[in-house]
């Protein structure tokens, strides 16, 4: 399983909003969990624009805080960018863009509660 960046976030931080579904997921430890490299991005990036300032010690030490939690960094390819820029969808988020890409090549499924996710043809799970 993908997790979103929110979904990541939840977890780390013991969020409640975070789907029973994907917890139970995520605590059986015979499943892998993976988080992309362009969450990585997109947890710096928020950070530094002032939209995540309880993120710190994650934006600056976010492969520390995969490898805490059990979790598979998932590296971004040419053939996951060449797919999220070419899809006709008109979503613009290129953080999302590029989940939905990975989780159509690597052939798992994206842990969201994003709905607007569900317009690319992959499978979703969280909602």
């Amino acid at each position: 399983m993908l997790l979103d960046t929110h979904i990541f976030l939840w977890w780390l931080f013991g969020d409640d909003h975070l789907p029973k579904g994907v917890r139970q997921y995520i605590e059986d430890r015979d499943h892998e969990v993976f988080v992309s490299a362009a969450s990585v991005w997109e947890i710096a990036t928020k950070y530094r624009i002032g939209k995540l300032p309880q993120a710190g010690d994650i934006a600056r030490h976010t492969s520390a805080w995969i490898e805490r939690a059990g979790f598979q960094s998932l590296p971004i390819s040419v053939k996951h960018a060449q797919l999220a820029g070419a899809w006709e969808m008109a979503h613009r988020d290129p953080f999302d863009r590029m989940l939905a890409a990975q989780a159509k090549l690597e052939n798992m499924p994206l842990a969201t509660i994003d709905q607007e996710l569900h317009n690319f043809p992959i499978e979703t799970v969280g909602v």
